[in-house]
């Protein structure tokens, strides 16, 4: 909303009143963090894959697409592939093990 005020020489003077922007961004960031928007973020970026450390619960790391995982890295199986931080499968590959071969070895 504005004020306009003429001042002598006929020139509109317009005057924002002071928060008005404020209070939009307020309610705009007051609905994100609310839910209005969710956030889930990528385990890998766009062009790449993740893949599981061996001998380890938590090692992982992103590999190029077209591009086999490096030594000591297995792939997930397919349908059992995380895609978000704290997503089903993330939180299921940070409790097991795998072997060289993908097999999971131990909890």
């Amino acid at each position: 909303m504005q004020d306009e005020r003429r001042t002598g020489e006929g020139r509109a003077v317009v005057k924002h009143r002071a928060g008005t922007g404020f209070l939009a961004a307020a309610a705009v960031l007051a609905a994100f963090l609310t839910g209005g928007c969710a956030y889930r973020e990528s385990i890998c970026g766009s062009g790449e894959y993740p893949v599981k450390a061996v001998g380890n619960k938590t090692g992982a790391a992103c590999v190029p697409d077209g591009q086999e995982p490096p030594e000591g890295y297995v792939r997930y199986p397919e349908g059992k592939v995380p895609r978000h931080v704290g997503d089903t499968w993330d939180e299921y590959w940070s409790t097991v093990v795998v072997n060289d071969d993908g097999e999971i070895v131990g909890r």
